[in-house]
C-alpha cells in the first residue's frame, strides 16, 4: 500500500514496449531490471499482463468483473423475478 506523499516511478511506453520484447524474445526479467533499473515486481506485472489481456482495460480497483452474456442477464432476470414472487407469496400469507 502506498504511503503519504510517496512519488511513483513511471517508465515511459517506448521503454515497456522493448522491454515487453525482449520478455518474448526469452530474456530473463532479473538480466533486464539490472539492465534497465526498472523493478523486478514491475517487470514481472508487465510479463503477468500481457499473459492476461482483459486485465489491461477496464475498472483497475476491486475484482475483476467478467463481461455479462444475454443468456447470463436473462437467467438473472428469471431468478430476481421468481425471488420477487416468492416475497409476495410470504408478505400474502402474513
Amino acid at each position: 500500500m502506498a504511503k503519504k506523499g510517496q512519488k511513483f516511478n513511471e517508465c515511459n511506453h517506448d521503454l515497456k514496449n522493448r522491454i515487453i520484447k525482449e520478455i518474448q524474445s526469452g530474456r530473463d526479467s532479473y538480466s533486464l531490471e539490472r539492465e534497465y533499473g526498472v523493478s523486478n515486481n514491475t517487470i514481472r506485472m508487465w510479463k503477468y499482463k500481457l499473459n492476461h489481456p482483459e486485465l489491461i482495460t477496464g475498472n483497475k480497483r476491486g475484482r475483476y468483473k467478467r463481461p455479462v452474456s444475454l443468456e447470463d442477464y436473462k437467467e438473472r432476470y428469471e431468478i430476481i423475478k421468481k425471488y420477487q414472487a416468492f416475497l409476495k407469496a410470504q408478505r400474502e400469507r402474513k
